[in-house]
């Protein structure tokens, strides 16, 4: 899945980082503590350590707790037959129409009730034909939990291949894109089983500040753009909480979920109680040198809670994240904070 400030790029050089400055054979234990897509947690299991892996976000969530987050193989005894069969064989065609449960086509696809261009309608339908049927075998308890995220996460990776969008759902296009002829299919997804569990949660980063651990990995938002309003269908497909609806693009309510990392009045005082607060004894921070916070402003703070001169910054030449509008800004530097906690 296409995702703003994804670390795929730049996994290698966390990796090698960690090697060098701690050592992997160092560290059992992990927490990533915005994660996001979940690339960087992904890389801590695969190096077979502990992991906690957080996002506020609830589809980021889902994302992580139906892929790393599954510790053991799935059999879906309950069902008795591949749900992921069961579920692309779904269509509109018996569906009688209007419905008022079906929350996607009703408010992302046209019609006569709807403007919006998210969806063609056969996906808007299918989507919400996944979804209720995936949230009826739940609570009917004829899948685990496990198989729940999984089957909720094959739903969400498949979405931006029929969604017209540009890369990010704050918006749709006036003209329906070639993907969104394709047919929603799920697909299988890919799991990591290892001797380590990877505990995914979904919290407000300050609620794991008591949690002891070798290593905290933070990469939190670096600008004003809250990320609910980029993934907002995202969001509400993981959920489907039927929310109230606002403006031409039908915007969910994000107020409880904006970030005090994306406000330039609150982003240093929110860097201080992570650093503070935190029961990790390594810290490794991802940010850039066009965030809201200045560099010398988070190394300062960095420096103050570094045990001996462990403080160290490192920065690596970044592609901008792309959208159909170039950008061709240069000077965009991806920076790695690391210290040893006092």
């Amino acid at each position: 899945m296409r995702y703003i400030g994804g670390k795929s790029l730049l996994l290698e050089d966390i990796d090698n980082k960690i090697q060098e400055l701690i050592g992997w054979d160092n560290i059992n234990s992990t927490i990533d503590i915005f994660a996001g897509s979940g690339v960087v947690s992904r890389l801590f299991k695969s190096r077979r350590k502990k992991v906690l892996s957080n996002d506020l976000l609830t589809f980021a969530f889902v994302l992580n707790r139906g892929s790393i987050g599954i510790n053991e193989s799935l059999d879906f005894n309950g069902l008795g037959f591949d749900p992921l069969e069961y579920l692309n064989k779904l269509d509109s065609s018996s569906v009688a129409l209007p419905d008022e449960k079906f929350f996607i086509y009703n408010n992302y696809s046209p019609h006569e009730g709807c403007e919006r261009m998210y969806f063609q309608n056969d996906n808007a339908i299918k989507i919400d034909l996944v979804r209720l049927q995936i949230q009826k075998w739940y609570e009917e308890q004829k899948i685990t939990e496990d198989e729940y995220f999984y089957l909720l996460a094959s739903l969400l990776n498949a979405i931006p291949y029929v969604a017209n969008i540009t890369g990010v759902y704050a918006a749709y296009l006036k003209f329906w894109d070639v993907r969104t002829y394709n047919k929603l299919t799920l697909e299988p997804v890919e799991l990591m089983l290892s001797g380590e569990k990877c505990i995914c949660t979904n919290l407000d980063y300050k609620e794991l500040l008591n949690v002891e651990a070798d290593l905290l990995y933070s990469d939190s938002p670096y600008n004003s753009r809250e990320y609910l309003p980029n993934y907002h269908i995202m969001e509400t497909v993981a959920k489907y909480d039927y929310p109230e609806l606002h403006g031409k693009t039908g915007m969910r309510n994000y107020d409880d979920q904006k970030s005090s990392f994306c406000k330039k009045r609150t982003v240093a005082e929110a860097f201080e109680t992570m650093i503070r607060d935190t029961q990790c004894r390594h810290i490794l921070i991802s940010y850039n040198n066009e965030g809201l916070l200045d560099t010398e402003s988070l190394s300062a703070i960095c420096r103050k809670y570094a045990v001996d001169d462990s403080f160290q910054l490192f920065e690596f030449p970044y592609r901008r994240y792309k959208n159909k509008i170039p950008n061709n800004k240069a000077g965009l530097m991806e920076q790695l904070y690391y210290l040893r906690r006092r």
